[in-house]
């Protein structure tokens, strides 16, 4: 079955929060569609392929006089077949939506010119018709950015994504990457390189993680570091982050930030985690 969730309301209430938790869970998502072309954009999504498809569209009062259209083509589209389709209304309370305006210091798109509490007033009046239409009306007053993100997963009978775990192993001598969120330096341990018969050889390969795993300061280092993760992880999850890059450094990037990162990607993995493990300098020389 279809699905075509249209999201509209009140400026400052969430609905582009809303509609991105929608397309992280693999909504097509488009914002500010002009109502005019709904009928046809229904017709170019939902009716291309032959998989079920989901989209989700935020109309709101930037669209002007041509908002007043809305009610009749979501008439039409819920008279299709094969088409599950809602009208979902996002509001709050004018305290709220006041202090959302002061703090983002934005003008309220319906009039730059006026008070943001006469301009809340006005576009109450204007939405009045599509709210009496809405299939589910939400308050948004008691949630911040974080929980409306985790209560549209719930409403649309979803269960939050953990975060994907990006592992980079590197060398010092080539930069740190500039997309950490963490970085680990590892040229504390036993190196490699200095054991002729393994400096050719990588952190991957069986004879460098064998000399690594009998150094005791390895083992110890690895369960700290990965209780470390263990903790901070589920606080970056808690704060809706969607990914984590976390980054390890020796001197080449060759050996050991290899091997702690191979160690890292496969504690998370076992944990349920979603992990890519990217090995950035391991074959320079």
């Amino acid at each position: 079955m279809n699905s075509f969730v249209i999201i509209t309301g009140l400026s400052g209430s969430g609905k582009g929060t809303f509609l991105r938790a929608l397309e992280d869970r693999g909504y097509f998502c488009v914002d500010n569609l002009p109502v005019g072309l709904l009928s046809k954009f229904y017709e170019l999504t939902l009716k291309s392929g032959d998989e079920a498809t989901k989209v989700a569209m935020v109309i709101d009062v930037r669209e002007g006089e041509s908002l007043r259209k809305l009610p009749a083509i979501y008439d039409d589209l819920k008279k299709q077949e094969g088409l599950t389709v809602s009208l979902w209304f996002l509001e709050a309370s004018d305290a709220t939506l006041v202090r959302r305006f002061s703090e983002t210091r934005r003008p309220h798109p319906l009039s730059p010119d006026r008070s943001v509490s006469e301009s809340i007033s006005q576009e109450r009046e204007l939405l009045a018709p599509i709210r009496e239409l809405a299939d589910h009306i939400l308050d948004t007053s008691a949630l911040n950015i974080h929980d409306l993100r985790k209560h549209a997963y719930t409403l649309f009978g979803e269960q939050e994504a953990r975060p994907l775990i990006l592992l980079v192993s590197f060398g010092f001598k080539f930069g740190v990457p500039s997309e950490s969120d963490l970085v680990f330096d590892v040229r504390f341990l036993p190196n490699p390189h200095f054991v002729p018969h393994l400096k050719a050889l990588s952190g991957e390969d069986a004879a460098v993680m064998e000399f690594m795993n009998e150094k005791p300061e390895t083992a110890e280092f690895l369960s700290r570091l990965q209780g470390f993760l263990d903790f901070l992880i589920p606080q970056y999850e808690k704060e809706g982050k969607s990914y984590v890059t976390i980054s390890v450094g020796c001197t080449g990037g060759r050996h050991r930030s290899v091997f702690v990162t191979e160690a890292l990607g496969k504690h998370f993995e076992s944990l349920g985690y979603r992990i890519r493990v990217t090995h950035r300098d391991s074959e320079k020389i």
